[in-house]
C-alpha cells in the first residue's frame, strides 16, 4: 500500500526541520494551531491534491521588537511564538517554514502560498519586513523570491542555519 502524502509530508518534515529534537524550535500541536488559527487563518496553508498535501507553509506575524529578539538570538523560535499575542498589532512576518513533496518542487507552489498567506495579512496589519531562518538553500531561495514579490524587507537569523 503507498504511503500518505500526509505520512510523507510530516516525515520530511522531521528529516529537514528535527523539531522533536530541538525544544528551541515551534513544536506544533493541536494548541499551537489553534493559537495560529487565532493569530490569524493563513498563518498556515497547504496545497492539497485528491492524495493530499503536497506542500505545506507556516508563518507567524509578530511585532518588530520580537522579531529582532529571534534574529539576535535573545529568544528562540519557540519563544517568539509563546510571546506573541493574538491581539498583538503585527508589523513583521516570520516566514517560519515550507515544506513541499519531491515531486512537486519547482512549480512555485511554496512561493504562491507564501505571497497569498503575506497578501490576506496585509489586510489587516501593515506589515513592513519578512524574516526567516532558513534551514536550506531553498528556504533561502524562497524567502528571498517572496520579499521580492511582496517588497517587503527581509531579514535572516544568521550564524545559525542548520544545514
Amino acid at each position: 500500500m503507498k504511503e500518505s502524502n500526509f505520512n510523507r509530508m510530516m516525515k520530511l518534515t522531521d528529516e529537514v526541520f528535527a523539531t522533536r529534537n530541538d525544544p528551541d524550535q515551534l513544536q506544533v500541536n493541536d494548541k499551537v494551531i489553534a493559537k495560529l488559527q487565532q493569530i490569524h487563518p493563513a498563518t498556515l496553508s497547504e496545497y492539497n491534491e485528491s492524495a493530499g498535501p503536497a506542500a505545506w507553509i507556516l508563518v507567524i506575524p509578530t511585532t518588530t521588537e520580537l522579531m529582532n529578539l529571534f534574529l539576535n538570538g535573545s529568544i528562540s523560535e519557540q519563544e517568539l511564538y509563546d510571546r506573541t499575542d493574538p491581539a498583538m498589532k503585527y508589523e513583521a512576518l516570520y516566514l517560519c517554514s515550507a515544506t513541499v513533496l519531491p515531486e512537486y518542487r519547482g512549480k512555485g507552489l511554496a512561493k504562491r502560498l507564501c505571497y497569498e498567506a503575506v497578501e490576506s495579512i496585509r489586510v489587516l496589519y501593515p506589515l513592513k519586513t519578512l524574516f526567516v531562518w532558513a534551514f536550506t538553500h531553498e528556504g533561502n531561495f524562497l524567502a528571498e523570491s517572496v520579499s521580492q514579490k511582496t517588497g517587503l524587507q527581509l531579514k535572516k537569523k544568521t550564524g545559525e542555519d542548520k544545514k
